[in-house]
């Protein structure tokens, strides 16, 4: 089902970049004291976790899967954390390998169709919690992760609902877009990003042995394609840059998701072109797409510039609240 989506962007921002962009300015700087927990993987990694509280109550528990590079201190994860918790639910996001601010172990990292690590997760919790409902919130490349998950879990999926903003629906369409023009900026940031990230990593990991990179290699990458068919695909088992796009993207999948799962999109997205957004035949009959015109990536601002309220915050729990009342 695909339906317009409620969202009326603020006075005089319509932009998508100033949408994308100031979000970062704007919003409140929510306090929230979390707790930490680190969950040791099967293949000696691990993942770090961040509670807005932890306790073994039986309230519902909703997971969030940050962006690309992302952390619980991105803006809108923390604003999303502090709506969640006045819902009077637990929230815990997962950080992806190595974006908690502590390096994982091994050579690999984490990549937008990597959904074993959001397995494991996901059953930590429902054997932890049994009595706790839980659903799913993903952001941009966790919110593609979050789509394909559904799609793999099908009627076994352990979620009562799930949220996916800004999904980069395909992956190819999503790196071309982000070489061009403006958005050109967003790739710089976030590259570099990730070239520092794996410039430390080198010193600890024998990466000409493991890809055939070094540092002048890695100095050289400039964009999405390049990083992911240099270092994505051949640290993750895929046989290039196209294959790991071909197997990644959520697009493909999303007829397969047998629990209600809402999509949220902008026309505007600055990440990605309009052509990522599926017609109604790819859906299943338990997923709702929403789009609106305008919204930018991960931004939804709406009230006005000198008193702003981020739609998202609400929207989301207003979505996942049916599913996630207890059974009586």
């Amino acid at each position: 089902m695909i339906l317009k989506s409620s969202f009326k962007p603020a006075f005089g921002l319509t932009n998508p970049h100033l949408q994308t962009l100031l979000p970062t300015f704007l919003r409140a700087r929510a306090r929230i004291d979390y707790s930490h927990q680190t969950l040791e993987l099967d293949d000696g990694d691990f993942l770090d976790l961040a509670w807005t509280e932890m306790s073994d109550d039986q309230r519902p528990i909703v997971l969030v899967f940050h962006g690309l590079e992302g952390s619980v201190e991105s803006p809108y994860a923390k604003g999303l954390m502090s709506a969640l918790k006045k819902q009077g639910w637990k929230a815990v996001l997962m950080h992806f390998r190595g974006c908690s601010g502590r390096l994982n172990r091994l050579p690999r990292s984490y990549h937008s169709g990597e959904t074993s690590d959001a397995k494991k997760l996901i059953n930590y919790i429902s054997r932890t919690y049994p009595g706790s409902p839980i659903a799913a919130v993903g952001f941009s490349l966790g919110g593609n992760m979050l789509l394909k998950l559904q799609a793999e879990l099908g009627e076994l999926s352990q979620l009562k609902a799930a949220v996916s903003v800004c999904a980069p629906l395909e992956l190819n369409n999503c790196a071309a877009r982000l070489n061009k023009g403006f958005s050109k900026l967003y790739q710089s940031h976030l590259i570099n990003s990730m070239k520092n990230n794996l410039r430390v990593k080198a010193k600890l990991h024998n990466y000409k042995t493991l890809i055939n990179l070094d540092n002048q290699r890695i100095n050289q990458l400039t964009n999405f394609r390049e990083f992911d068919d240099q270092v994505t695909a051949p640290l993750h088992g895929f046989a290039g840059v196209d294959d790991y796009y071909n197997q990644s993207s959520a697009r493909q999948y999303l007829k397969k998701i047998k629990t209600p799962t809402l999509i949220l999109h902008a026309k505007d997205d600055p990440f990605m072109s309009e052509e990522v957004i599926p017609d109604s035949t790819e859906l299943s009959e338990f997923t709702q797409l929403e789009i609106s015109e305008r919204g930018g990536h991960v931004g939804f601002i709406s009230g006005h510039l000198f008193k702003p309220t981020f739609w998202l915050d609400r929207r989301i729990p207003e979505f996942l609240s049916p599913y996630l009342k207890k059974e009586k």
